[in-house]
């Protein structure tokens, strides 16, 4: 049995049966005969099926909100936010299809017509997080129907009417029967999907722990499986940036969503000449955060995902003070903040270094680590200092200076003057322990499709 714990009061909100082994057969060999015309239908047909798909997803948007913030503690007030993101995404990717999988020509003349097509995988495998549920899964599921696959959605168990919600839009869309469908599953049968025969790819977003779970079920099968997973974001604050943009822009990307955000900041190294300026900023207004039931309109700071995450981002925390380390928020304006709940207040943690777990492994949760450096070449150093490789940014004027140090930092995204946003224009990738794999751009789509040549003579 599926039982997901709100962490609004630690109350059981969602209980479902888990798919049972007949069920999980019927729905793989469903998909695969599912596969057959709906690969063979002309793009525009699908578009057309995929659009009415996210109309039909947009329009529950209240009931959808809600029901986002009871199953992970995310404040009402921000749910909507959601919702906007999973639009902007889809429809790029629908507007895009048609460019993304084009007929790529190699010859064409009078004796010969040769020339590449992007084909469809089979059944992609989506295994979407609890953080995010909507923007994670949105970033698979709609390349995947354009290019011709069929999906089965796995969400996690935290919030599984997010699947639910999902399958009902598509049904409501006459999406054909099997082309998309959602299974509420344990680890154990998540494990046996993976390593089925009828699955051509997965799509995992999660932990490196779970991405390494994902290889070990896929084994000696010659599937690929994208992997979006750790992050421990940096941050670098120049001398010549605009303090107060910095401040207000590196809090949110701190402190939004609880912290629970794969490319969350999470690491800030600020130049010496204004550090204490933005330690105090960064104070002042992270003070301001209202930690509270995250129902309220007023909320902007609600609780963490469950208790052992709490447990986990507190232990943490008293770790790095134990080994020097000083929070500087003042606790007494997050009252509700307590040892046997999951709203946690949110830290800003200076005298750190990377001797410390909370500066090396990801913390996810409110919680953000300042340190001074010297100079660009310190900050280049620390920021490269790290098992994972995400998103980084730069806080400058100077934009040839920022295009320059972008290039010296291992990471997937690069922003300046930005953080903790995705443009579906750009690729969703990573390096390093962050995983392997593109969502999103015209580029998301090559990895849903496998290329097939044609060579054509006429004699």
């Amino acid at each position: 049995m599926l039982k997901t714990i709100s962490p609004i009061d630690n109350s059981v909100y969602v209980e479902r049966q888990y798919a049972s082994d007949n069920e999980i057969n019927l729905s793989l060999d469903n998909s695969k005969k599912a596969l057959i015309s709906w690969k063979n239908k002309p793009l525009e047909e699908r578009k057309k099926l995929v659009s009415l798909f996210v109309d039909n997803f947009l329009q529950n948007s209240k009931e959808i909100e809600e029901e986002l913030c009871k199953q992970m503690g995310r404040p009402i007030s921000q749910c909507n936010g959601e919702m906007k993101g999973f639009e902007e995404r889809a429809r790029y990717m629908i507007d895009k299809s048609e460019e993304a999988l084009k007929k790529i020509i190699s010859k064409k003349n009078k004796e010969f017509d040769n020339f590449i097509m992007k084909e469809p995988l089979g059944t992609i495998f989506v295994i979407a997080p609890w953080n995010y549920p909507y923007n994670t899964s949105v970033n698979s599921i709609i390349p995947s129907l354009l290019a011709g696959n069929c999906v089965i959605l796995k969400h996690s168990s935290q919030t599984p009417l997010c699947a639910e919600q999902l399958y009902k839009a598509a049904i409501k869309s006459e999406i054909p029967e099997n082309v998309f469908q959602f299974l509420h599953l344990s680890h154990k049968s998540t494990a046996k999907i993976i390593s089925d025969n009828r699955i051509d790819h997965v799509l995992f977003t999660g932990s490196v722990s779970g991405g390494k779970e994902v290889k070990k079920a896929i084994g000696n099968r010659f599937i690929n499986a994208g992997l979006e997973l750790g992050g421990k974001d940096p941050a670098y604050v120049r001398k010549d940036c605009n303090l107060k943009h910095a401040i207000e822009n590196l809090a949110d990307g701190s402190f939004y969503n609880s912290g629970q955000s794969c490319c969350g900041i999470e690491r800030i190294y600020v130049d010496k000449e204004v550090y204490e300026d933005f330690v105090a900023g960064i104070k002042n207004f992270t003070e301001k955060y209202i930690l509270d039931d995250p129902l309220k309109v007023s909320t902007n700071l609600g609780p963490v995902v469950r208790i052992s995450a709490a447990e986990s981002i507190r232990n943490q925390i008293k770790e790095a003070i134990a080994n020097g380390a000083q929070d500087i928020i003042n606790k007494n304006n997050f009252k509700i903040s307590k040892e046997d709940n999951c709203y946690v207040s949110p830290s800003v943690l200076i005298n750190v270094n990377h001797n410390m777990n909370f500066m090396m492994e990801e913390t996810f949760g409110p919680t953000v680590g300042i340190m001074k450096v010297e100079n660009e070449s310190e900050a280049e150093k620390l920021m490269n200092d790290s098992p994972y490789g995400l998103t980084a940014c730069i806080w400058t004027s100077d934009d040839d200076f920022a295009k320059s140090f972008g290039k010296k930092i291992n990471t997937g995204t690069f922003f300046m003057n930005r953080c903790d946003y995705l443009d579906p224009g750009l690729a969703w990738t990573g390096v390093k322990d962050t995983g392997i794999g593109v969502t999103l751009s015209v580029l998301g789509f090559d990895h849903v499709t496998r290329a097939k040549s044609y060579h054509y003579r006429t004699i």
